[in-house]
């Protein structure tokens, strides 16, 4: 079974590539008592997309673009998106096992009571979202994601490793780190400085971590009273 590796923590990947599984081309993701298996479903262009109470496993998505999207009681097993925009994306009280985005626009989603078990985000452009009550059942990484002013709330994501942080401000209120490895990136504008615990670092980031804990406090500077 294939994974993926990410210094200490491994994402198993969806099985499609597994003998006696075959993928069969699908013109819609609505199956017979909401549930679509073993299925490819490529380049469709669709204004909206709206899926409640079904369950997708087997699968891989791709070239998908949509204009309004929202998945709730959906479950995911196994599946992949791949160059996807599901714009507008509301996912609510869900669960995602096993699955991949790569190079998929997320941009402004919305993930709210969902739950992650072995999931891989990569490459997705994540700015403007928010996650809300989202748990890692698993483990769960974002590698070279686009974060900028994404927003964690009541978020406990583990140890999830991000390598390269691409954010100006990520608001990080009340998300669990736990060991979360921040290194190679720019933290002078993180903000929700109280839930980095145990977060790993280069040495070199102590400034970083200074100059943003000094925005959060909005610190005055002395010298800067000197002169007025």
């Amino acid at each position: 079974m294939n994974a993926r590796t990410i210094r200490h923590t491994s994402v198993t990947l969806p099985a499609l590539n597994e003998s006696g599984l075959y993928l069969s081309s699908v013109t819609s993701l609505e199956g017979g008592c909401g549930r679509v298996a073993e299925f490819h479903y490529a380049d469709a262009d669709l204004r909206d997309l709206d899926l409640a109470d079904a369950h997708l496993v087997d699968g891989r998505i791709t070239g998908l673009k949509t204009r309004r999207t929202r998945f709730h009681q959906l479950r995911v097993d196994s599946v992949e998106f791949s160059g996807s925009d599901l714009a507008s994306l509301q996912w609510t009280d869900s669960k995602i096992s096993r699955a991949v985005f790569r190079d998929c626009k997320l941009m402004g989603a919305v993930f709210e009571d969902v739950t992650f078990d072995n999931v891989l985000l990569e490459n997705c452009k994540l700015d403007y979202s928010t996650f809300t009550r989202v748990r890692a059942a698993g483990p769960v990484i974002f590698s070279t994601c686009a974060l900028h002013e994404t927003t964690f709330a009541a978020t406990d994501l583990g140890a999830a490793p991000d390598r390269r942080l691409r954010s100006a401000a990520d608001r990080v209120r009340r998300w669990e780190y736990r060991g979360l490895d921040l290194q190679g990136n720019d933290l002078s504008q993180l903000r929700g400085l109280a839930s980095l615990k145990q977060i790993v670092i280069e040495k070199s980031q102590t400034l970083q971590l200074a100059e943003a804990l000094a925005a959060e406090l909005d610190v005055t500077f002395g010298e800067g009273l000197d002169d007025q």
